[in-house]
């Protein structure tokens, strides 16, 4: 421990940035290059999942630029907060790609050459996902989170991190859009997962950013309001989309044998009837979420306490302090 410590912070930004930074680049690139290679193959879900590596591969490039170039120059309490959401967001969805990809579009495929490249590509994926969770430890540990207070880290952080994180998960799956354009009920769900997730965003942005003391409400209250919002919607959703999914009445499917994109050979998506019920399961988890989310908001609103947002920490002048000394 004694030889941890000694150890500038400058030396752990290098160590990470090669020895976690540079491998998550590299795994991303082989992952969505494999992938980029199957050409029209690929199909809706590959498609989405190649976004993803793409801007993971990006992100964590220029991220890693940056720490190593400028980190002690620019926003030394700033940047704290950063990575480990990062991390967290890239090992969330890198490990839904990895399920995904192979679950919902790799079985279908022919063997040949192009589903050993999908395969490979679902291998990086994971190896991808376990270097992020590596580098949320490591960031928790650096930065030393278990004496100071980090957003995600914290229950409403972490709830909020579940919400947008599913709802991006529903959102490879509605990448098909025959899935939902024949029916307007399941326009109106598709509209309610992209009202949420935005609500979700704008809510981690001010906390982020430091910016909820300018908010015209009570803190708290804004949280409700929105949650409560949230969860109204997905209860719609939540009916309408099984509904109209799987009733025969209502033009559903209810088996998966009646659907020939799951018993033929694969067209362009795979398993049609499967996404539809992905997302029936989907969002009734990001149900329970919000609900959690709204227990935790009604209890602060009721009990009028509500962790304010957050000023500077003894983090940083720490961090002031030890950039005054080892920079020149």
């Amino acid at each position: 421990m004694s030889a941890w410590k000694i150890i500038s912070f400058k030396d752990d930004v290098y160590t990470l940035c090669f020895f976690l930074r540079f491998p998550q680049t590299i795994s991303m690139c082989i992952a969505f290059s494999l992938v980029a290679s199957m050409g029209h193959e690929r199909g809706a879900i590959g498609d989405w999942c190649l976004a993803i590596w793409c801007l993971c591969f990006i992100v964590t490039f220029f991220m890693s630029v940056f720490e190593y170039r400028y980190y002690y120059r620019n926003f030394p309490f700033f940047w704290y907060k950063l990575p480990i959401t990062y991390a967290c967001y890239a090992a969330l969805l890198c490990l839904s790609t990895s399920i995904i990809y192979p679950v919902f579009y790799v079985q279908y495929l022919p063997h040949g050459p192009s589903r050993d490249r999908a395969i490979a590509a679902s291998a990086f994926s994971c190896i991808s996902c376990v270097l992020y969770a590596i580098d949320v430890a490591y960031t928790w540990k650096h930065y030393g989170f278990e004496n100071i207070r980090c957003y995600v880290l914290t229950l409403p952080g972490l709830l909020k991190i579940l919400e947008s994180f599913v709802a991006c998960v529903i959102f490879v799956f509605l990448s098909n859009t025959s899935l939902y354009l024949h029916q307007p009920a399941l326009k109106w769900c598709v509209a309610v997962y992209s009202i949420c997730f935005v609500q979700v965003a704008v809510a981690m942005l001010l906390r982020l950013g430091g910016w909820e003391n300018r908010l015209p409400l009570p803190l708290p209250i804004f949280h409700l309001g929105l949650t409560v919002l949230s969860v109204l919607l997905y209860v719609s959703a939540l009916v309408l989309w099984p509904l109209y999914q799987f009733d025969e009445k209502l033009g559903g499917q209810p088996h998966w044998d009646s659907d020939m994109s799951c018993v033929g050979e694969l067209i362009d998506y795979g398993c049609i009837w499967e996404q539809r019920l992905a997302v029936a399961v989907l969002t009734a988890i990001n149900l329970l979420i919000y609900v959690a989310d709204l227990v935790y908001w009604t209890r602060q609103v009721s009990v009028g306490t509500e962790d304010q947002p957050s000023t500077p920490s003894p983090l940083h002048s720490q961090d002031v302090s030890l950039q005054s000394s080892a920079v020149p």
